[in-house]
């Protein structure tokens, strides 16, 4: 592995974590609706769990109104139990077989707490950026042991790598900020 495989290895795992971490973003809610909120609830279908949009159509009323269609008559009141169920604190109403559900305004409290929430995602996403860098560092320091690279390759090797990790835990922070900031706008 040569110095220049390693540092986009880097470069393309640092970015799989960002994106990682932009989904986890996305599934933490803020005051206006989102299908993709949704996307973790479960419900039972034949015998098997899968995600409701697998047996539902879910869509946008409006900014604060999920609506989920289901494409069977019978998978209403099981779509309507699980996201009941599930810890997302939402209460579907159904109207045949539409199921509306209203998301509720977040309280001062429940604000602070998803911003916690979002901040301890960034800390794992930049903890797996820092694993990131270390095990990059070594493969370098590896080649330098095995002699195939000297010392100021290595060198600039542990720079180029530190450099994207920072330009990567800025990136991650630029996010995590932005979320807190959706999170707390009244």
């Amino acid at each position: 592995m040569s110095i220049a495989e390693i540092k986009k290895t880097a470069e393309a795992k640092m970015a799989r974590s960002i994106e990682s971490l932009k989904g986890e973003l996305q599934k933490v809610r803020t005051g206006r609706a989102h299908p993709g909120i949704l996307d973790q609830v479960h419900v039972e279908y034949y015998g098997s769990m899968v995600p409701i949009s697998q047996v539902a159509n879910v869509s946008l009323l409006d900014a604060r109104t999920i609506s989920v269609q289901p494409w069977e008559k019978g998978m209403g009141a099981k779509i309507e139990k699980a996201i009941r169920e599930s810890d997302l604190g939402l209460n579907p109403s159904a109207q045949g077989d539409l199921l509306r559900v209203p998301m509720p305004p977040l309280t001062e409290e429940r604000r602070k707490e998803l911003t916690k929430v979002v901040r301890h995602e960034g800390e794992d996403a930049k903890v797996a950026v820092r694993n990131v860098r270390r095990d990059a560092n070594e493969h370098a320091k590896k080649l330098l042991k095995d002699k195939e690279i000297g010392e100021d390759d290595e060198r600039r090797s542990l720079d180029e790598v530190q450099k994207i990790t920072d330009r990567t835990i800025a990136e991650i922070d630029r996010l995590i900020a932005g979320k807190e900031a959706e999170i707390m706008a009244v």
